[in-house]
């Protein structure tokens, strides 16, 4: 017998004798699945439920070891992940943020994994189902009623807030990253109109952050980079427009390749609710934000685009349209620290308050109380309020983010006892406007009358 004939029987025995290694993949009945319709239950049962269920679906090529190993690996990393077969216990509201996510998964092609579609291609989420599941969802069917308190008026500056907490106290998070109390200083990098769950997200950067965005330095982003999410509730007040309600949480994100090398480079933290309370049981929770952040892999695990002039080779990795605003208005805010934002449905613009130095001293005065005053603006405050019109997030379904720049409106206070100067650049150029005095005091009071977001 040849050494050839010897070594492919032992080879042969070797195989047959790895068939015997084979862990379970646990199987059950569901004990309580997705609450959706019959469509969309079908959708995920032909698409999903080979691994985010408790069923036990191998071909049967699956069940050839060594490849069965990894299989079983990736099926209970799914069901840890995403569960369909227990989904169902949990809130509506939860199982709604979690066929959300399935949809952003599968439109930006990190689900079915491109590994598990090479050899399972019925698995393939077809055009026609995506559309369904999306249509199933429908975002802004329902952006006339926002969840949250309905207030009697829109927000003002003498709105009552809750008392602010010991930013330096806050408890770091359970991966170790250390809150950061200086984010509220960071300057805006984009703001999100969250349809999916009817909040607003406010996405700040330090300096590093800023300087990367100005010079389309973000793919990948420097070490150093370390952004905040900000999330607050929608509430719809009397005057048709959703403004910033509850606080819900502040989300950060640090830039070090290094010393984040196991999770892709950054460090990630929730702390949720008013006292800042760190997110998750262990550590562990930050394999949720690397699962989410996954399909954007190719932006450095960013979703935001940030709203910057900058040019980059690749598409939807910048806001640029958003940025488009003239040389020649007398300020240019999106350089400075945003104060407050809101959506018009009607029109389908959101908008965002900026203040110089002058104003943001006034505004960081007014922070913590819980029964502030009326907020006076000294001579040489500068209010912008800057309008875009909406456009659907091209990172996650159900969001929306910036377009083209409709308006900027700027409030110049001349101080005490005297007349704000009141400025409307608008239309396609942004050229000045000069509206009749009602009207620009009209519209000097309702920037002057915009409380600021809380934070806390």
């Amino acid at each position: 017998m040849g050494t050839l004939v010897k070594l492919a029987i032992a080879g042969l025995v070797v195989f047959a004798l790895l068939q015997l290694v084979r862990p379970d993949i646990p199987a059950k009945p569901a004990a309580a699945e997705l609450q959706a319709s019959p469509e969309v239950r079908q959708i995920l049962e032909k698409d999903c439920y080979s691994c985010h269920s408790d069923e036990k679906r191998l071909s049967w090529f699956d069940q050839i070891v060594p490849g069965y190993w990894l299989v079983r690996k990736d099926i209970l990393a799914a069901r840890e992940h995403m569960n369909y077969s227990t989904l169902g216990l949990k809130p509506a509201a939860v199982q709604k943020a979690a066929l959300f996510e399935a949809v952003n998964m599968i439109q930006l092609g990190a689900m079915p994994m491109p590994r598990f579609l090479a050899l399972h291609p019925d698995a393939k989420v077809t055009p026609e189902e995506l559309a369904a599941l999306k249509a199933y969802l429908a975002p802004w069917a329902t952006v006339s009623s926002q969840p949250g308190a309905k207030t009697d008026a829109a927000p003002s500056a003498s709105a009552e807030v809750p008392a602010a907490v010991s930013l330096a106290a806050v408890k770091p998070e359970l991966n170790g990253l250390a809150f950061d109390p200086s984010f509220e200083g960071w300057k805006p990098i984009s703001t999100t109109d969250r349809g999916d769950n009817n909040t607003f997200r406010l996405i700040l950067g330090n300096d590093v952050a800023v300087k990367a965005a100005q010079a389309g330095n973000v793919s990948p982003w420097p070490d150093g980079t370390r952004f905040a999410k900000i999330a607050w509730q929608q509430e719809t007040g009397s005057d048709g427009l959703v403004h910033p309600g509850k606080f819900i949480q502040v989300e950060m994100m640090v830039k070090d390749a290094r010393q984040y090398k196991d999770t892709e480079g950054w460090g990630f933290g929730r702390w949720r609710g008013v006292d800042l309370k760190p997110y998750g049981s262990d550590a562990h929770f930050a394999n949720e934000c690397t699962g989410c952040h996954l399909p954007v892999r190719g932006n450095d695990y960013v979703y935001s685009l940030p709203v910057t002039a900058a040019k980059v080779s690749r598409a939807e990795v910048v806001n640029n349209a958003a940025a488009a605003l003239p040389p020649g208005l007398p300020y240019q805010p999106l350089g400075w620290n945003a104060i407050t934002m809101y959506v018009d449905p009607k029109t389908r613009t959101t908008a965002t308050l900026y203040g110089n130095e002058g104003a943001m001293s006034v505004v960081q005065a007014h922070h913590g109380s819980a029964q502030p005053k009326e907020m006076v603006y000294p001579e040489g405050a500068v209010l912008a309020l800057v309008t875009w019109a909406q456009r659907e997030d091209p990172h996650w379904f159900g969001a929306r983010i910036p377009a083209a720049p409709q308006s900027v409106e700027f409030v110049q206070a001349a101080g005490a006892g005297k007349p704000a100067v009141y400025l409307r650049f608008a239309g396609a150029q942004l050229l000045e406007e000069h509206p009749e005095p009602s009207a620009a005091a009209e519209r000097t009071s309702h920037l002057l009358g915009l409380a600021p977001a809380w934070l806390p």
